[in-house]
């Protein structure tokens, strides 16, 4: 088992926790990314990212996100070890989606801020998947990360999609250089 950061553990089971708690169920929505050029040739590695892309792309507003059924969270996760992976952001999570390897339906939308002007920006896309002995989950022709003992939901498989904020790390990497966390904004 690979050892997830303590910060992404305490988000997903604060939204978890949440989600539960509100018998959240929605369906799922869309949000944005590194544009796609015209006929569809965007440089991403598999072509379900575009899909990927039009069904997420609204997003990009986070309280379109909130309404679709993604619980906020205000724990922004980056990497404290001594590798300095980069951050992930804020994870929103959409208590529906979870266990779904859908391409459209991502568990969570993930947000940074733009330190610029301090909102919160889309940045990425997370699909989980409960771990109940099956074949490691695979989406875009790939295998997803874990599994990883998240409290509140288990022990579960991860994949992320950098669409939205390039990652010199590569699209599928759980954590992007470029993202670090802070303060939240009010």
């Amino acid at each position: 088992m690979s050892a997830r950061p303590r910060a992404l553990r305490a988000a997903f089971a604060l939204a978890a926790s949440v989600a539960l708690a509100l018998g959240a169920a929605a369906p799922a929505v869309s949000a944005a990314p590194v544009l796609p050029v015209a006929g569809g040739d965007h440089g991403w590695p598999h072509p379900d990212l575009a899909k990927t892309y039009e069904a997420t792309k609204k997003y990009r507003s986070e309280e379109k996100a909130i309404a679709d059924g993604f619980q906020r969270t205000d724990v922004c996760v980056e990497d404290t070890s001594d590798a300095k992976l980069g951050g992930m952001g804020y994870h929103y999570v959409n208590p529906a989606n979870i266990g779904s390897t859908d391409p459209t339906r991502p568990a969570a939308v993930i947000y940074a801020e733009d330190h610029g002007d301090g909102k919160r920006k889309l940045v990425a896309l997370e699909w989980v998947v409960p771990d109940t002995g099956q074949p490691v989950p695979r989406a875009f022709d790939r295998n997803f990360d874990g599994p990883d003992l998240i409290p509140g939901l288990g022990e579960v498989y991860s994949l992320h999609a950098w669409i939205y904020k390039k990652n010199p790390a590569g699209v599928f990497a759980p954590y992007n250089p470029r993202v670090h966390c802070g303060p939240c904004p009010k």
